[in-house]
């Protein structure tokens, strides 16, 4: 007797034989699938060609926002400057877009903005809206790299700049057969490991302010901007010509990554991933460290009020091991500052603080605290939002999430009245 296939069978082999002939782009289809770094080259060049001053444009990426005089602006990341004309904040209007591939901060100072891309420092003269000027382009001005996608075995090493003229700037990734991999020697093995190349105001004076992550700070004549390690001082007297005039090293292989700044009368505050560092800006071309609160490593932007500074510390993933909380930091004395209390919060981001009330992001909104007494800030609402940063202005409280920005009024007791929200 002949062993006859049911046609049932016959129709399930089929079907496998067709899902792993037609699947190449399925990492569900490889019996080892393995991620593979690739490095994406482009030309310095063809970069510097590639800005351009356009009507409202749709931005599908997230970003930091601003705030200079009536204007609001958005900075997509390594996208471009969405500006809004903010006068009305119940209705603020959509008015240009600065398409900047690879711009990450701004500040802005007497109409001139100043802006990274890549590793060129570029000024535009903003003084009309209608009529945005790229004034000058300040060419390897800055410090790049390209950051390394976390947990990435494999780095395809044949893929690297031909000229001078080249660049990596971003990674992509891809999925591929393990076998495949490691028997091509152009795959480098770099295990799971962060790969890290070493290769590559206040509203008073006319200068904007910046939420809770800005890396770039203008204060009297000089702008301040973050590597990860080392804090640049540039003069900015002239637009047109912008000299760099001072590198404060402070990290390294056993210190924390440089994150985020605010400025507070004539001292700098630094948000690092091992806590706070304070500089002192008495020579604004010359800035002096002056001293550090540091913590176990986390992911930490910092504002401050008075004598008081509060740090957000979030862990996890790559912000390291430290459990989430706020930190309130005594900086009377700022050549030796102290924690007055800490409060455990999950997953805070940006924060910001206003007449001794805090408003913290996290995951699950915006929470509101009162921090008249820094020994025992306590919780007092919490608005739900998507939220990751907040500018409090004098006049209402502005908040950037993924693709939104929402602005709402302060209202009595710790309350906020939400007044405008605009969706890309």
């Amino acid at each position: 007797m002949k062993n006859k296939i049911s046609p049932l069978v016959f129709a399930l082999i089929i079907c496998l034989l067709l899902v792993n002939c037609n699947s190449d782009d399925d990492s569900s289809a490889f019996i080892d699938p393995v991620t593979v770094t690739i490095p994406v080259i482009k030309s310095k060049s063809e970069m510097r060609n590639s800005i351009t001053i356009m009507d409202p444009q749709p931005t599908n990426s997230d970003g930091k926002i601003y705030v200079y005089d009536d204007l609001l602006f958005y900075i997509a990341q390594n996208s471009g400057i969405h500006i809004f004309n903010n006068q009305n904040p119940e209705n603020p209007q959509n008015i240009a877009f600065i398409q900047l591939e690879g711009v990450n901060d701004i500040s802005v100072k007497n109409d001139i903005l100043y802006a990274d891309k890549f590793m060129d420092l570029v000024v535009f003269d903003i003084s009309s809206m209608s009529d945005i000027q790229l004034v000058n382009i300040e060419e390897d001005m800055l410090v790049y790299y390209a950051i390394y996608p976390d947990g990435v075995e494999y780095y395809q090493s044949d893929i690297s700049p031909a000229n001078e003229d080249e660049f990596i700037a971003t990674y992509s990734t891809v999925d591929m057969e393990r076998t495949d991999v490691e028997n091509n020697p152009n795959f480098y093995y770099w295990g799971s490991e962060i790969f890290i190349s070493f290769n590559d105001a206040a509203l008073a004076n006319n200068v904007g302010v910046g939420g809770s992550y800005a890396k770039f700070q203008i204060y009297d004549n000089a702008l301040y901007t973050l590597d990860d390690y080392k804090l640049n001082t540039f003069d900015i007297s002239d637009y047109n010509n912008i000299t760099l005039t001072s590198e404060t090293w402070m990290g390294g292989w056993f210190g924390g990554e440089l994150e985020t700044t605010y400025i507070l009368k004539e001292n700098l505050f630094i948000g690092a991933t091992n806590g706070m560092h304070i500089i002192s800006l008495e020579d604004e071309f010359n800035p002096i460290y002056t001293s550090s609160f540091t913590h176990a490593t986390g992911c930490d932007p910092v504002v401050v009020e008075n004598f008081t500074a509060y740090i957000t510390v979030r862990g996890g993933n790559s912000c390291g091991a430290i459990e989430d909380q706020i930190n309130v930091i005594d900086v009377s004395n700022l050549s030796a500052p102290v924690e007055y209390s800490t409060y455990f919060l999950s997953s805070p981001y940006g924060l910001g603080i206003k007449e001794h009330i805090l408003y913290v992001c996290n995951e699950d909104g915006i929470n509101v605290f009162d921090a008249q007494n820094p020994n025992n800030i306590i919780l007092k609402n919490t608005y739900v939002t998507t939220s990751k940063d907040v500018i409090p202005l004098s006049s209402h409280l502005i908040a950037v999430g993924n693709n939104v920005i929402q602005q709402y009024n302060y209202v009595d007791n710790f309350g906020l009245e939400l007044i405008s929200t605009l969706q890309f």
